[in-house]
């Protein structure tokens, strides 16, 4: 699979996370036939293109936690445009991913 259509196909699996829900790297890599590929969605990410049409501030680390190098701010820049969409964290700063997680 080409970066650029592997990139593509996760751009447009992430366009499809609703508001106040999220998704994990590797759920992301396995929706799209790559599972072993997590690294890869983390990296086509931090390269979106479109950062206001491309919510990649939607995707997190599988236990919840936030990216610390979030590629459009950081970390409080992250967690910021997830709590404005009603994401619900744990006392510990994680996502509560019980409540938040998006089953495609």
């Amino acid at each position: 699979m080409a970066s650029t259509g592997f990139n593509q196909k996760v751009y447009e699996l992430t366009r499809r996370i609703p508001r106040g829900k999220v998704a994990n790297y590797g759920q992301i890599a396995h929706a799209l036939g790559a599972p072993r590929n997590a690294r890869a969605v983390g990296y086509a990410l931090h390269k979106n293109p479109l950062p206001g049409e491309i919510p990649c501030h939607r995707v997190v680390f599988k236990d919840g936690s936030l990216c610390k190098g979030f590629a459009f701010g950081g970390e409080g820049v992250q967690r910021a445009l997830l709590e404005q969409e009603g994401v619900a964290f744990l006392p510990d700063g994680r996502v509560d991913m019980a409540a938040c997680q998006w089953r495609p």
